[in-house]
């Protein structure tokens, strides 16, 4: 399975860190990876990773990105590929 996660929120050091580290935990492997500060202030990323070598359940992944956010004072949500791809097709 194939997810994506999408990081938002106030720039700060360790971010990436934090969360490809959740990721490698878990042993999710990271496909891809887009990150953008905004006018030094605002961080946003965009991960799709691979679960199907993961060694957890997809809830218990969902709830350690929910960790994460509350560390880091982000928002993060995960959405599996294609519900993404659905949302965001033209």
């Amino acid at each position: 399975m194939t997810v994506i996660v999408t990081v938002l929120g106030k720039d700060r050091p360790g971010i990436i860190a934090t969360v490809s580290g959740a990721l490698y935990e878990m042993n999710a492997n990271i496909i891809d990876i887009s990150q953008t500060v905004m006018r030094e202030k605002c961080f946003t990323m965009i991960m799709m990773a691979d679960l199907s070598e993961m060694n957890v359940t997809l809830d218990r992944f969902k709830e350690r990105m929910d960790d994460c956010a509350r560390e880091l004072s982000m928002d993060i949500q995960v959405q599996r590929e294609e519900i993404f791809q659905a949302m965001h097709r033209i």
